[in-house]
């Protein structure tokens, strides 16, 4: 099994940016697909991000589109999700997630390994 750790979440006002980190141990993340979720208070979990284990693609979901992107580094062990013009409806607790397969799913089931969290606040 291998263990998420995700930092970078902070207080932030709208506009602003923030780049958060997943690093990873226990055994090596190269061949995983790895993803961010993230879920607002009351909310159920939603898919933010996905990127193949290769860094060749990635999806997202349309509310970030253009805002954020998922990158990541197997040689240390770790996935980015950089988020720009960020809006009050993206606060929220962000979870990284990882998953063997190739498909770049956006069910939280389909993931096997999960952090416990950052929270991201974007103020108005």
């Amino acid at each position: 099994q291998v263990q998420l750790v995700e930092s970078g979440g902070r207080l932030v006002q709208a506009g602003g940016s923030l780049r958060l980190s997943c690093v990873a141990s226990g055994r090596t993340i190269s061949t995983d697909t790895m993803a961010w979720f993230r879920r607002a208070s009351g909310k159920e979990r939603e898919f933010v991000a996905a990127i193949k284990w290769s860094g060749s693609r990635s999806n997202y979901v349309d509310s970030v589109k253009g805002r954020f992107t998922i990158s990541r580094d197997n040689a240390k062990s770790t996935v980015y999700l950089q988020m720009n013009s960020l809006k009050p409806e993206d606060t929220a607790v962000y979870y990284c997630a990882a998953r063997s397969g190739l498909q770049l799913s956006t069910t939280p089931n389909d993931y096997t390994s999960w952090g416990r969290g950052t929270q991201v606040t974007v103020s108005s």
